[in-house]
């Protein structure tokens, strides 16, 4: 299932993006159960399915098969269009944003840098995370802003000390992020700023779909790459990572409990603009695009 979450009229909904648009699932679920003749089948559906995506994901504990019954269902609620709805992130709010920096060895390669022995983490503003297609601007005194394109992680159900063998069973589904980096505040100041560096407002593009881990199938062998105004800037496989996705999961556990709609952004591959020669960065009127096979393309104009 591919999951977004959107504002129609003013309010939150969660829907799941089909070939002809986007279906409301509530609504999807609502009529699901009252063909089933329960009672109070508008009720139920809301409170299975709040405008929340973190409740959503914490009341459905991974287990999307009424919802996917609810979308086959005859009489399924007709698919919008985009006309009318604002989309927005996967997961508007995460309660935690974990960044593990240096992980495909061919980045941490053109940075000169070995392998680590265990994940660099950083943490991003939640505040920070925006839609796609939604503009992001580059703040004022800031010259050296990048992209990363990642494939992202986000936890279904609560983990503490989850061990690698368990730790994909607590995954809802993947989704797209760009990792939008201030490179000032990550490399010419002391000592570094990585969060901030990765934390001003609109630098965490997500999108533009959630797919559910049972639709995603392996999250060790995918295709990621990164275009800016048409070019491109990356090309990686996620087989490349030094920490694939669930000894990530199983390492943040041991320490930090992971909770539903939590979101980890598993790495970059290498062709960041700030180790090319010369350093490329980004400035208004560029448009970057990412895209990781299975979900799709995320793409962020820079104003």
């Amino acid at each position: 299932m591919r999951l977004v979450s959107y504002e129609l009229a003013g309010q939150a909904r969660i829907g799941a993006e089909v070939e002809s648009g986007i279906v409301d699932l509530r609504a999807a679920l609502a009529r699901l159960l009252s063909a089933n003749g329960v009672a109070d089948a508008a009720g139920q559906a809301a409170w299975q399915v709040p405008g929340d995506m973190n409740l959503f994901l914490a009341r459905a504990d991974n287990d999307f098969a009424l919802f996917e019954e609810a979308l086959r269902a005859p009489g399924v609620p007709a698919a919008m269009g985009p006309a009318g709805l604002t989309m927005l992130a996967p997961v508007p709010r995460p309660g935690k944003v974990i960044g593990v920096g240096r992980n495909y060895g061919a980045h941490a390669a053109e940075g000169g840098l070995g392998r680590q022995e265990e994940p660099r983490l950083f943490t991003k503003f939640t505040s920070s995370v925006v839609g796609a297609g939604v503009p992001v601007a580059r703040p004022g005194g800031i010259v050296k802003m990048d992209w990363e394109v990642e494939l992202a992680i986000v936890v279904g159900r609560r983990m503490k000390n989850v061990a690698k063998a368990d730790a994909l069973d607590h995954v809802a589904g993947y989704t797209v992020v760009n990792d939008l980096s201030a490179r000032e505040f990550q490399f010419d100041v002391a000592p570094p700023q990585t969060t901030f560096a990765k934390s001003h407002d609109g630098f965490t593009p997500m999108g533009p779909v959630m797919v559910t881990a049972d639709a995603f199938g392996d999250p060790g062998d995918v295709d990621l790459s990164c275009h800016v105004n048409g070019a491109e800037m990356q090309r990686g496989n996620t087989h490349d990572m030094i920490f694939d996705c669930a000894y990530i999961l199983s390492y943040i556990s041991r320490f930090a409990t992971l909770e539903p709609g939590d979101v980890i952004a598993t790495g970059t591959p290498s062709g960041v603009g700030h180790f090319m020669k010369p350093p490329v960065y980004l400035k208004p009127g560029d448009r970057v695009t990412c895209r990781v096979d299975r979900i799709g393309t995320l793409e962020t104009p820079i104003i």
